[in-house]
């Protein structure tokens, strides 16, 4: 993660911390066969979304794919179609009485990342994954892996809002860009003591540098592991007083994930992985920046 503003604003949020889209808007997929009548409103669903789904009665799940045709993708050099991976989805099950759970995987581009993140986070839907499917891929492709339990009227409002942020950003710059136009971060000149002062850890400077490690516990094949073995949060800050960078790391358990990317979202930090490092960990970590 790369994010840059003014260094008071950083040291304020990495501190709290730790205490589908298109160049016109995405085509909705083919109208298909109308919604079945579930244990819940498709209908409703439908409506909100704008386009239908199918109802498998196997697994009582209503599912709408979303194929991402706006903006040509390849691999390695090959056009890749919507059917090999580009195809955004939602789906939705009863979750008894008048709720339902929702799933689903967002096909966003760089530039779309965080506008979909903070329209889910706002309007109370789950992110639990961001990460890439392809090597050689141009542009670059994300995929955000999204959830939720509720009203499914709210749910579908939630991933609507997320494809209306991304349609606006293509709408706004047709074309995926390569970068983000930000300016070149200054030779780097902070003050390490007044930000382990900010952040309470000692931390490391180098070459008018700063990194801030938090340690944290966990169990793995029945040994504790902790800070040395890579169960850490850490952030590095670079530049100046008036105009830093920070990237790095958060380690949560999965309880803390979605308060710290409403944190970090409502910081202006931009947000560029969700996962994990292990296996079998008690309790599992999810990490993140």
């Amino acid at each position: 993660m790369r994010h840059r503003t003014r260094l008071a604003c950083l040291v304020l949020i990495a501190g709290t911390a730790l205490a589908a889209a298109p160049r016109t808007p995405p085509p909705s997929p083919p109208a298909g066969p109308a919604a079945r009548p579930g244990p819940f409103p498709t209908e409703e669903i439908v409506r909100i979304l704008g386009a239908a789904g199918t109802w498998n009665q196997a697994e009582r799940v209503y599912k709408v794919p979303f194929p991402r045709t706006d903006v040509p993708v390849s691999v390695d050099g090959w056009p890749l179609p919507p059917f090999m991976g580009l195809t955004s989805w939602v789906a939705f099950e009863s979750a008894g009485g008048a709720q339902v759970m929702m799933m689903g995987d967002l096909v966003l581009f760089q530039d779309e990342v965080q506008d979909a993140l903070g329209a889910l986070l706002d309007t109370g839907a789950e992110v639990t994954a961001l990460h890439n499917h392809f090597m050689f891929d141009d542009p670059r492709v994300f995929f955000m892996h999204v959830g939720g339990t509720g009203a499914p009227e709210k749910l579908a409002a939630a991933v609507q809002a997320a494809f209306e942020a991304v349609r606006a950003r293509r709408a706004a710059q047709r074309e995926p860009p390569a970068a983000s136009g930000r300016r070149p971060v200054p030779k780097s000149a902070l003050d390490g003591a007044r930000l382990a002062a900010a952040l309470g850890v000692p931390g490391q400077s180098r070459d008018g540098m700063f990194k801030a490690v938090f340690g944290r516990k966990a169990r793995h094949g029945g040994a504790e592991i902790g800070a040395e073995m890579g169960l850490n949060t850490w952030a590095g800050f670079a530049g100046t007083q008036e105009d830093a960078v920070v990237d790095g790391d958060f380690a949560m358990r999965e309880g803390e994930l979605q308060g710290v990317l409403k944190t970090l979202r409502q910081g202006s930090i931009d947000v560029v992985a969700i996962h994990q490092h292990m296996t079998g960990e008690e309790p599992r970590i999810w990490r993140r920046w």
